[in-house]
């Protein structure tokens, strides 16, 4: 027998309101953890109001979100099920002739569908949202005035001095292997001060990183109005360090879903690693399908006939199981982007061991 639509209704609407209260009252705990903490961060920083703390909060909050949205998804359906099961829904639906995979069947394509939405007309907003915040961050509590780009034509970094002098503007077709930093083919424009007009430029085969300097070799200087004199060596201040010029590069999460292949493709011709880049672009790629798996777990550990007792157990083993595969998501996670697993293996392990395992319990549990 069939599932009737009504009845698909009423499932995926009970699903959908307490996926939203639940996923609600989460994100809402996040916003006031977040706030509270920035605050601290904050307090030192004359420039930071708390206007300014509310609205970074705000904009970090689906940094958070996108990693407790499974879990939403979890909880919201454990509710449901769990409810239609107290109430005896369950088995007026089972006396009708409906399995219990014709029953979860509204509730799984729900949340394949938020899956797809989630990456295909979130992420974009969400990434903009997250950007923002990354310069706010930068501006307010770090008091960072460097900034690395990627681009299609190599590796851009704007470097902004104290005073009145010593501005300028790099542009580096790649970026060498090892250590220390080395960029390679490189173009300087000087500026003075605030002035958008380059005062000169500098055209090196290298740029090396070298105790807060960038140190070129064989350069050539241009200026206005005068000839152009050759330097053997010449250093210029910066800021920045080896591990500030990695965490300036655009994190994953700052990158809508559609530009993440571009950019990944930029990042492998300048040179540079794409591991974190292609992680989180699997990671993305995998989340309906871990959607759905945590839709097979509520199953398993709330369809339960409330007869049969041990209901509270089950919820709270389902509860501990939410939490030890969070700390396995991330953990194999950490590993994809450290290089120690296959990217592709490491995206897609934790939504394929969740959808064998849910699968497996409720055949066991159901079918025997």
């Amino acid at each position: 027998m069939r599932i009737s639509p009504t009845l698909s209704v009423y499932i995926t609407r009970q699903f959908v309101f307490w996926f939203l209260i639940i996923l609600g009252g989460m994100l809402a705990l996040v916003l006031l953890l977040d706030t509270v903490e920035l605050l601290r961060r904050a307090a030192a920083k004359t420039d930071a109001t708390f206007q300014i703390v509310l609205s970074m909060a705000l904009l970090k909050l689906p940094e958070i979100g996108q990693q407790i949205f499974p879990f939403g998804v979890l909880f919201g359906a454990m509710y449901t099920f769990f409810r239609m099961t107290r109430s005896a829904e369950l088995v007026v639906v089972r006396a009708a002739g409906i399995s219990v995979w014709q029953f979860m069947t509204p509730v799984l394509l729900t949340s394949l569908v938020a899956g797809i939405l989630n990456i295909t007309l979130l992420s974009p907003v969400f990434a903009t949202m997250l950007a923002r915040y990354e310069q706010l961050e930068s501006r307010y509590l770090r008091g960072q005035q460097s900034s690395l780009d990627v681009a299609r034509s190599g590796v851009w970094l704007r470097q902004v001095q104290e005073g009145d002098n010593g501005n300028y503007l790099i542009h580096a077709e790649s970026v060498g292997p090892g250590k220390p930093v080395n960029l390679r083919t490189v173009t300087i424009l000087l500026f003075n001060g605030s002035d958008q007009i380059p005062v000169g430029r500098l055209d090196s085969e290298t740029a090396e990183l070298q105790k807060g300097q960038w140190v070129l070799r064989n350069a050539w200087l241009n200026r206005p109005g005068r000839p152009t004199q050759h330097v053997d060596g010449m250093a210029l201040p910066t800021d920045l360090t080896e591990a500030r010029i990695q965490e300036s590069f655009a994190p994953p999460d700052t990158l809508s879903f559609w530009e993440l292949p571009s950019f990944i493709q930029t990042l492998e011709q300048a040179g540079l690693s794409s591991v974190r880049h292609r992680m989180y672009y699997e990671s993305m790629l995998a989340v309906p399908a871990f959607f759905c798996a945590m839709v097979f777990l509520a199953g398993t550990f709330s369809l339960r006939h409330a007869r049969r007792g041990g209901t509270l157990q089950m919820l709270g083993t389902g509860l501990v199981t939410a939490l030890v595969l969070f700390v396995s998501q991330n953990i194999i996670q950490a590993l994809g982007r450290s290089g120690v697993l296959p990217v592709f293996l490491a995206a897609w392990a934790p939504a394929g061991v969740c959808l064998m395992l849910g699968t497996a319990a409720l055949l066991h549990l159901e079918d025997g």
